[in-house]
C-alpha cells in the first residue's frame, strides 16, 4: 500500500498508540543524555516527532529543540501538549528537510520512524538529509526495529478496547516488510489503516549510514543500554557525522 503513512498518522493513531506515554519518553531522554554529549546551547531536531513526546521532554530539560513531522494532526496535538513551551513544530517530509546545511548539532529519529518507503533510494535519501543538516562533528540517534526480534515475537492478531473503541491489529511479514492492518470500530463506524515498514538488517543499515557519511559509534539493543545483539529488542544506533 503506497503512501500508507499519509493516512495512518491521524486522530486514530493517538488512540492506537495511547500506551506510549510521556513517562516513557522522559526515561528515554534521560538515557540519550548519557549517550550523547548534549549541551543546552546546542540545537536538536526531533525528526518525525509525532505527538512530540520526546520533543517536549527535551524542552522541559532546557534544551533547544525543533520537532518535524509530516502529520498535521500529530503536530497539532504536539503544540497543545507543549503547554506554552517555545518549541517550533514544523510540517515536512523527512526526505526533503526544510533546513539549511549544517544547522543542527543533534538529530534524533526515534520510535521506528525510518524505513517507511518502498524504494531504498528514498530511505537512503533520509540518511543523506540527516547528514546534510548536521554540523561537522554533529551527533545522531536512530532508534529502529530489529528484524530478528520482530520475526521471533510477531503477534499475528490482537484485539483490545480503548475507551469504548475496538482496536483490531493484524500483523504479518511480506518479504522485507513488516505489515500491520488496523481496524478501528466505535460509535462513528469502522475505519481501516495500514502500516508497512522495511526491516533493514543491522549490517545493511550500517552500510547505508556509512555511505551517507554517518559514522555509528555505539549500538544498543534497548533503552536500558544493553549492547546490540542479533536477538535484541531494538537497534539504537548512536554516532556522529563524517564531514
Amino acid at each position: 500500500m503506497s503512501n500508507w503513512y499519509e493516512k495512518s498518522f491521524g486522530e486514530d493513531y493517538l488512540t492506537v498508540y495511547k500506551h506510549r506515554s510521556r513517562q516513557d519518553a522522559s526515561r528515554e531522554v534521560a538515557k540519550l543524555e548519557e549517550w550523547l554529549p548534549l549541551r543546552k546551547k546546542q540545537l536538536i531536531l526531533d525528526l518525525c516527532c509525532g505527538m512530540g513526546r520526546h520533543t517536549i521532554a527535551l524542552a522541559r530539560k532546557g534544551f533547544s529543540v525543533v520537532g518535524l513531522d509530516l502529520s498535521s494532526t500529530l503536530l497539532s496535538h504536539a503544540v497543545r501538549e507543549s503547554e506554552g513551551l517555545a518549541i517550533p513544530f514544523i510540517r515536512g517530509d523527512m526526505r526533503n528537510l526544510p533546513f539549511v546545511d549544517n544547522q543542527f548539532d543533534v538529530v534524533l529519529n526515534l520510535f521506528t520512524s525510518f524505513g517507511y518507503f518502498e524504494e531504498d533510494e528514498d530511505n537512503l535519501q533520509v540518511l543523506g538529509e540527516i547528514h546534510r543538516i548536521l554540523k561537522p562533528q554533529g551527533h545522531f540517534v536512530i532508534d529502529f526495529l530489529n528484524r530478528f526480534a520482530v520475526e521471533r515475537s510477531l503477534v499475528p492478531l490482537s484485539v483490545r478496547e480503548e475507551e469504548n473503541v475496538s482496536i483490531r491489529e493484524e500483523r504479518w511479514i511480506d518479504g522485507e516488510f513488516v505489515c500491520k492492518h488496523i481496524t478501528i470500530t466505535d460509535e462513528r463506524g469502522t475505519r481501516e489503516y495500514e502500516e508497512r515498514v522495511k526491516m533493514i538488517e543491522y549490517s545493511r543499515l550500517l552500510q547505508w549510514m556509512e555511505q551517507a557519511g554517518l559514522h555509528v559509534q555505539k549500538a544498543y539493543g534497548n533503552f536500558a543500554g544493553d549492547p546490540y545483539a542479533k536477538d535484541s529488542e531494538r537497534m539504537i544506533l548512536v554516532g556522529c557525522v563524517d564531514k
